[in-house]
């Protein structure tokens, strides 16, 4: 089966995520911000915003990937190179009465993005549940793996 090698899987996420070039393939680290976005079903290979989103507040929540807002692990024989925020990425609480559950992140280059520049996308786990006075947020915890 054809694939990355796991030293170009932990080169691509440093770039896509931290902004560190890849330096025998790119000289330039392109945008500074990762929008991430919240989805309440899988939006396939696609990127489908049709799931986006749920209540009336959200908004899509970036992360500076040039100032170290990612962490970035090396993938070995053992693991697999993973991104993970620096921080929790807190979306906007949810002022309605609106719920539901975030099953899904999904990685964009900007804040309106259409979904066939979407980047990376995968489930949440766990998921996250919203309702009035919550505000939902990606954890330390939450990553980006390749594999």
């Amino acid at each position: 089966m054809a694939g990355k090698s796991d030293g170009y899987e932990y080169d691509f996420l440093r770039m896509t995520f931290a902004g560190k070039p890849i330096t025998t393939i790119s000289v330039t680290g392109g945008t500074t911000l990762i929008w991430m976005a919240l989805c309440t079903a899988d939006p396939g290979d696609a990127g489908s915003t049709a799931n986006e989103g749920g209540y009336a507040a959200y908004a899509r929540a970036s992360v500076d990937r040039s100032t170290g807002g990612w962490t970035v692990t090396s993938g070995t024989s053992a693991a697999v190179a993973t991104a993970s925020p620096t921080t929790a990425l807190n979306f906007p609480q949810v002022a309605t009465t609106s719920t539901g559950t975030f099953t899904f992140a999904v990685a964009y280059p900007s804040s309106n993005s259409v979904a066939s520049a979407a980047l990376y996308f995968g489930p949440i786990s766990p998921t996250i549940n919203f309702a009035q006075n919550v505000t939902p947020q990606l954890t330390t915890g939450s990553s980006v793996t390749e594999d």
